[in-house]
């Protein structure tokens, strides 16, 4: 493809002429540099690769994307092309590359702190039950009913950002559209928004679940957080708000689509009224909206269940699915995974769930669901820490919600990446006061090991901030971690010290 197609007149300056460079690939990694591929300069937060471009021409690139007053040097003869923002350029020249896969499609954005990962499965399934050929997009799994789209084809990695950056998303949008997918629900995350990963895209709806503060090591303010989550409801033609967030009039206010409103507390255009908590057995409700009262019966525990369906039955409306065969198809959900999920231990006479809360906005949520449908006598056992090189600000507040709820405590390590996980944990012990129902066990895998090895008759054990992730980030370096492994592993060696194996 020319390059001219990737790169439209007024978009760029540069002595060279686009149309006479062949581009054969997009890349702004300096490992993954292929023969004829346009690489793209990014300045980030670690580093800028600007500095590469010595090398990435060295080993084959055809031309490069800078962005206006970046420092570098090329070699002589090698075609440099200076944009605004290369970010932004990026998510462009991949969306043209692949040619526009998203033409023809469907797409659902969900965006917010907590609940992104939850409402979009529930429309996911919802609109698979509807027989619409379907794709997901997030944080736990990239794929359709038949198709895992999850590899990186440069890598052979999963992909796990909840939004892949374009020179992924893109490849991976135009193989959804060659499969047949006519829908694709998307989390789209306030970096993907912030970064313009998804600023090439238009979607039908766009879903607004909740904000609280998190990210701010990277956003500098909740204004600014904000801002980023509110840029997709100006790529929408309808948009779907929790009004029972304090931040969705904001939203509404300054977005030029169609908005739908939503809420359990305040009369909206869409309700859930009459709301029955059956504990662990989930919610029901009655769906309220204008010629509709439809009954709801959602089995995943929690007020914030309630949420996530409601705004995911909206969605379903809007776009033309029964109200009924919606709520039939949310009744059978069983959960998302990492997400309160239990886990089977035959035998047990505790319980254990994993769970990928990690503000203190969703720690407080679980911890209230699991308050209330624990039974008389019953402990929460919590254990948790808190990601390194991310806000430091949370991890004090997240202590004092722990130490609010839980009756027994377990701090440990959470992808502490360049941090020392004992200096993270010292940060989460500033907001706790209580040392009689707390330990400290910094290696997680220990951790969950101690927390089976000394349950009692009646505990709930919540293994909290992991969820789905089956790795672990620790000193720059990715590893195998996979807690439901780790628990099984550990339950056969309890079951064995008591003579029962």
């Amino acid at each position: 493809m020319k390059l001219s197609s990737l790169l439209f007149e007024g978009e760029f300056s540069s002595p060279y002429d686009p149309q006479s460079i062949e581009i054969g690939g997009i890349c702004c990694a300096g490992d993954r540099v292929t023969d004829g591929c346009l690489f793209v300069c990014i300045r980030g937060t670690r580093y800028d690769s600007h500095l590469l471009l010595q090398k990435v021409a060295a080993a084959g690139a055809a031309a490069a994307l800078i962005e206006d007053g970046a420092d570098y040097t090329a070699p002589e003869g090698f075609p440099v092309f200076s944009v605004a923002n290369t970010r932004r350029a990026l998510a462009f020249a991949c969306d043209r590359f692949c040619g526009r896969p998203t033409q023809g499609m469907h797409l659902i954005g969900v965006t917010g702190t907590n609940g992104k990962t939850s409402t979009a499965a529930m429309i996911y399934r919802i609109l698979s039950a509807s027989g619409k050929s379907v794709a997901c997009i997030g944080t736990v799994a990239c794929k359709s009913e038949q198709k895992s789209y999850d590899r990186d084809p440069a890598t052979e990695t999963r992909t796990t950002m909840t939004t892949p950056d374009p020179d992924i998303l893109y490849p991976m949008l135009k193989s959804m559209k060659e499969d047949g997918i006519e829908y694709v629900v998307m989390e789209a995350s306030s970096h993907a928004l912030a970064l313009d990963k998804l600023a090439p895209l238009y979607f039908d709806v766009g879903i607004f679940t909740n904000l609280s503060p998190e990210h701010l090591d990277f956003h500098g303010t909740m204004e600014n957080y904000l801002a980023a989550k509110a840029r997709l409801f100006s790529q929408c033609k309808y948009g779907i708000l929790n009004f029972d967030s304090e931040y969705a009039e904001k939203i509404a206010k300054a977005a030029p689509c169609r908005i739908l409103r939503c809420g359990a507390v305040y009369h909206e255009e869409y309700n859930a009224e009459e709301i029955r908590n059956r504990g662990a057995e989930g919610s029901l409700y009655v769906l309220s909206a204008p010629g509709l009262r439809l009954p709801v019966s959602v089995p995943i525990p929690g007020s914030f269940s309630v949420y996530n369906s409601l705004l995911a039955l909206c969605c379903s409306v809007t776009l033309g699915i029964s109200p009924t065969l919606a709520a039939k198809a949310l009744e059978k959900m069983k959960g998302v995974p990492g997400r309160l999920e239990r886990l089977p231990l035959a035998g047990a006479p505790f319980s254990v769930f994993i769970d990928y809360a990690h503000t203190e906005a969703a720690l407080r949520n679980l911890l209230s669901t699991v308050s209330h449908f624990r039974r008389s006598g019953e402990r929460i056992v919590l254990l948790f820490g808190c990601g390194g090189d991310r806000d430091k600000g949370k991890r004090a507040p997240i202590g004092r919600v722990a130490e609010e709820y839980a009756d027994e405590i377990i701090l440990t390590s959470d992808n502490s990446r360049t941090e020392e996980p004992i200096k993270i944990i010292h940060d989460i012990l500033q907001g706790m006061k209580n040392r009689s129902k707390r330990t400290v066990i910094v290696n997680r895998r220990r951790a969950i090991e101690h927390a089976i090895m000394n349950a009692q008759a009646g505990d709930i054990i919540l293994l909290v901030g992991k969820g789905h992730e089956t790795y672990e980030l620790v000193g720059g370096e990715r590893k195998p971690f996979d807690e439901k492994e780790i628990v099984r592993l550990s339950f056969e060696k309890r079951q064995k010290e008591k003579g029962v194996l």
